[in-house]
């Protein structure tokens, strides 16, 4: 509840953000951390003698997070001239660390899953990116060793 109710103030306060980038997504991402800054922001809270600062430098980050996040996306679809695979392309380079199937498919929901498969192949021959591990499990990373 107190986190639906921080939405509201975050949309009352001008951060609109949360309505296209989920929030909850993003912190059901880092959950742990969620929860170990949510302990430590209650020590000693019997005692008046808490600090809220861990909890809110997290969700500041968690934010900052769903702003970088929706940039890229914005980025991407007003890039004009871009073919549905260079759009692909750009958002695996511009992803740091690992990136699934699905990931591109939330970022790129108007490419469908042929083309992103077919782009895949076609980045892995020429070299453009690595395949990490299979099956249900395969991610992709944009290989930095040519740059």
């Amino acid at each position: 509840m107190s986190r639906l109710i921080t939405l509201l103030l975050l949309y009352r306060s001008g951060y609109i953000v949360g309505k296209y980038i989920s929030i909850e997504k993003l912190i059901e991402k880092t959950k742990e951390t969620y929860y170990e800054v949510l302990q430590e922001s209650s020590v000693n809270w019997h005692e008046g003698a808490n600090s809220y600062e861990p909890f809110v430098k997290y969700y500041l980050g968690v934010i900052l997070n769903a702003y970088r996040e929706f940039s890229s996306r914005v980025k991407l679809l007003t890039t004009s001239g871009l073919s549905k695979p260079d759009r692909i392309r750009e958002t695996i380079k511009e992803t740091l660390g690992k990136i699934t199937i699905a990931e591109i498919m939330q970022k790129c929901p108007d490419i469908s899953h042929v083309t992103i498969q077919r782009t895949l192949v076609d980045l892995r021959k020429k070299g453009e990116i690595i395949k990490i591990s299979g099956g249900r499990y395969t991610s992709y990373v944009w290989n930095r060793e040519d740059e």
